[in-house]
């Protein structure tokens, strides 16, 4: 289920405040929130619609 493209809008990476991008239907991968920051990178997960903004629940880049 996508995350509504208005909350996208105003969502922030909580560990480096950089926006964040959706991956929530990319059908290759689980839904996630991605942030675009260089340096950071941490992937959130999106479960039942809802984004999961905890840095220890993030995925952190390959």
């Amino acid at each position: 289920m996508p995350v509504e493209a208005s909350l996208i809008q105003i969502l922030a990476c909580p560990a480096c405040h950089a926006p964040l991008q959706d991956r929530t239907a990319d059908s290759a991968s689980d839904p996630e929130l991605i942030c675009t920051s260089g340096d950071c990178g941490l992937a959130y997960p999106v479960r039942d619609g809802i984004p999961v903004l905890l840095v220890d629940e993030a995925r952190r880049p390959a």
